[in-house]
C-alpha cells in the first residue's frame, strides 16, 4: 500500500506530474498559501487527494482552544482539474484557442499554470491586464473583453500594448478612435441568453442590425481597425442553439464588413465567448464544431485565415476547488411544525464570503457532512454530485453565515446524513467559480480564505 501524500506548509516539495517547467518555478517560490502538491496518476485519486489535505488540514484543530481565526474556512484546489479542464478543451475544441475570462477566479496559481500551459487571458479592467501581464504574459495573449470601458484604461490598454477589444456601441468607437486607434476591434452581438444561469445580452451587445448598419460604417469612416466579431451565449448557458445562431450573425457581419468596408485583409477573428461548462460540454462543444463547419468552413478560413477564440471561465476551475467551513453555532427550534426546520446551522463563510455565488452567479452550491464527532465522511460520500447523498438524509438543518444580515442565508433546508454539532465541519465541492474572487470583508469577516493545493495529474 502507497503511503499517503505528504502535506508542506510553505515548503518547497511538490509533484511535477501535471505542471509545466515554467510554472513549477514559480510554485516553488509561492508562500502566500499552504501548499499541498502530490503525485498521483489521475482524475480516479482527486477525491483521495482531497480527503487527505481536508484531514490534515482540520483534525488538528480544537475549536475550544485554537486560535481566533484558526478554524476559519479553507479552500482545497486541485490543480488536476484545471489541466484535465484544458485538456478536455483541446480534445473537443482544438481550433478554438481558449482565453480564460480573469473575472471567474484571480487566483495566482491558476492563472500562472494556465499560462504555462498555452491557454490566453479575457481581461475586463485595468487591474486584471497587469495581474496577467506581471506574470510575464505577452500583451497579445489578452483580449480586453469589456465593450463599455473607462477612458483611462483605454489609455492605458494602449500604453500595455494591449491590441484587441470588444465593442458594441457608437460612443465606443470614437472614445478608441481618440484613445487607442490602432486596437483591433471585435463588435460584440447580442445572444438570446434566455435560458442561462447569468444573462449577459441585457446589458451587452448590440443587435445584427446595428452591427451591419451603424458600427461598421462608422467603423470604416473612423479609420478603426475592426477585427471580426465577438459573442457570449450567457453564462452557464443551456441553450446550445443560440450559439448556431450567433455564429451565423457572425458570419453574415463578416461578408458585409469584407464586400462593403474593405475589411478582407484585417477580418480574421471570431469569439465565441464563454458559459461552457464541463458537465455539458460535449453537447456545447458539438453544436459549436457543427456552427464553426457551416458558417465557417475549412476553405473560407483558411482563406480568411479566420482566427477562433473563446473565454471559458467557470469551465476551466469550477470543478477544482472544495471550500470547507467550520460550524461555529447551533440554534434548535424544540417547537418546531412538520413544514419547519428544525435546527438551524451557522458557519464561518456565507454569502458575504466565498459563497456570494449563491446571490452574484445564482448558483446554489451543495453542503456535506465532512467531519463529525472526529468522523470523516468525505469519501463516503462517492458519488454526491451525481444523485445527492443528501436528499436520502435525516438531519434536516437550515444553514447560516456567520454575517449579522438576515440575508446571509446558505441554504434554507439541507438534508444530512449525520447529525452536525458546533465544532463539525462541513465542504462544498465544486466552488472554484466566482466564489473567492468576488468575497468582501463585511461586518468585519475576511473572505481572504486561505488556499491549500493538490494535484491529481
Amino acid at each position: 500500500m502507497a503511503p499517503p501524500p505528504a502535506i508542506y506548509q510553505n515548503d518547497q516539495s511538490y509533484s511535477e506530474s501535471c505542471l509545466h517547467e515554467t510554472y513549477q518555478e514559480s510554485l516553488k517560490k509561492s508562500s502566500h498559501y499552504e501548499i499541498v502538491l502530490s503525485t498521483s496518476s489521475g482524475a480516479s485519486d482527486s477525491r483521495s487527494l482531497i480527503n487527505e489535505a481536508l484531514i490534515n488540514r482540520t483534525s488538528d484543530i480544537d475549536h475550544e482552544s485554537c486560535d481566533a481565526g484558526e478554524e476559519d474556512s479553507f479552500f482545497v484546489c486541485d490543480l488536476g482539474e484545471v489541466s484535465r479542464s484544458l485538456d478536455l478543451w483541446k480534445q473537443k475544441l482544438p481550433q478554438v484557442q481558449p482565453f480564460y475570462a480573469v473575472k471567474c477566479n484571480t487566483n495566482l496559481e491558476i492563472i500562472k499554470l494556465l499560462a504555462s500551459s498555452g491557454c490566453n487571458f479575457d481581461c475586463a479592467s485595468k487591474s486584471e491586464i497587469d495581474t496577467v501581464l506581471s506574470l510575464g504574459v505577452s500583451p497579445d495573449r489578452i483580449v480586453y473583453a469589456n465593450p463599455c470601458k473607462t477612458n483611462s484604461f483605454i489609455r492605458h490598454s494602449a500604453n500595455r500594448q494591449i491590441s484587441l477589444t470588444t465593442v458594441d456601441n457608437a460612443q465606443e468607437l470614437y472614445k478608441l478612435q481618440k484613445f487607442h486607434p490602432t486596437c483591433g476591434i471585435l463588435i460584440r452581438i447580442a445572444t438570446d441568453d434566455s435560458t442561462a444561469q447569468c444573462q449577459l445580452s441585457s446589458k451587452f451587445g448590440c443587435s445584427l442590425d446595428a452591427a451591419v448598419n451603424e458600427l461598421l460604417p462608422l467603423a470604416h469612416d473612423l479609420g478603426l481597425n475592426v477585427r471580426g466579431v465577438a459573442f457570449h451565449v450567457g453564462s452557464g448557458a443551456k441553450d446550445f442553439t443560440a450559439i448556431h445562431r450567433a455564429v451565423r450573425e457572425a458570419r453574415q457581419i463578416f461578408d458585409t464588413a469584407i464586400s462593403q468596408y474593405g475589411y478582407g485583409e484585417s477580418m480574421n477573428v471570431l469569439d465565441i465567448g464563454g458559459g461552457f461548462e464541463r458537465s455539458s460540454f460535449h453537447e456545447s462543444s458539438f453544436e459549436v464544431n457543427m456552427a464553426l463547419r457551416e458558417y465557417f468552413p475549412a476553405e473560407y478560413s483558411r482563406k480568411q485565415k479566420v482566427r477562433f477564440i473563446a473565454e471559458p471561465g467557470r469551465f476551466m476551475v469550477s470543478k477544482a476547488f472544495t471550500l470547507a467551513t467550520h460550524v461555529i453555532a447551533r440554534r434548535d427550534n424544540f417547537k418546531a411544525e412538520a413544514d419547519q426546520v428544525p435546527a438551524m446551522l451557522y458557519i464561518n463563510d456565507g454569502v458575504y464570503g466565498n459563497l456570494n455565488c449563491i446571490l452574484f452567479d445564482h448558483y446554489n452550491p451543495k453542503p456535506f457532512v465532512l467531519c463529525h464527532n472526529n468522523k470523516f465522511f468525505y469519501l463516503d460520500q462517492e458519488n454526491e454530485i451525481e444523485i445527492d447523498a443528501n436528499a436520502n438524509g435525516t438531519h434536516l438543518f437550515s444553514i447560516w453565515g456567520p454575517t449579522c444580515d438576515g440575508l446571509d442565508c446558505v441554504s434554507k433546508q439541507t438534508n444530512f446524513v449525520s447529525d452536525v454539532h458546533v465544532g463539525d465541519w462541513l465542504y462544498f465541492p465544486e466552488v472554484g467559480a466566482y466564489t473567492l474572487a468576488a468575497t468582501t470583508s463585511f461586518n468585519g469577516f475576511s473572505g481572504n480564505a486561505e488556499i491549500v493545493y493538490v494535484c491529481s495529474e
